[in-house]
């Protein structure tokens, strides 16, 4: 069952560059990044509330987020739901015939195990279900 709004992901070619914006213009503050090794992205983290912006950068040039900067530009990359069981959610969905990226839950940022739902099943969207550990 969906808990909240986790995270919106925010596709930049460098966080430091895009998170003058949101410091300078908003008022808010980027309050740490961290290198997610299996995704090959680095992520900077700006809370909002119970939500975080979390700009991605690409950690290499093979990254999934180098090939979306490539196709599309920087802009909105996925928006992200926490959960209580992400494991039971991934089944759920799968049974239910939705069609996911991650069957498995995988290591996410900050501890988090998660899984991505494909976009053709959402209306378009990247949707992440993150579990915090």
């Amino acid at each position: 069952m969906v808990r909240k709004v986790s995270h919106i992901a925010i596709a930049v070619p460098n966080v430091t560059e895009v998170a003058k914006f949101y410091e300078e213009k908003l008022g808010l503050k980027l309050v740490g990044r961290e290198d997610v090794a299996g995704s090959k992205v680095t992520v900077g983290f700006i809370p909002v509330g119970e939500t975080r912006l979390e700009l991605v950068q690409p950690a290499s040039p093979d990254s999934p987020i180098s090939k979306f900067l490539e196709t599309r530009g920087p802009g909105l990359q996925h928006v992200c739901f926490e959960v209580d069981d992400i494991a039971a959610e991934l089944q759920r969905l799968e049974a239910a015939g939705v069609r996911l990226i991650d069957k498995i839950p995988r290591p996410g940022a900050h501890g988090t195990m998660v899984g991505f739902i494909h976009p053709s099943a959402t209306g378009g969207v990247l949707v992440e279900l993150s579990e915090q550990k």
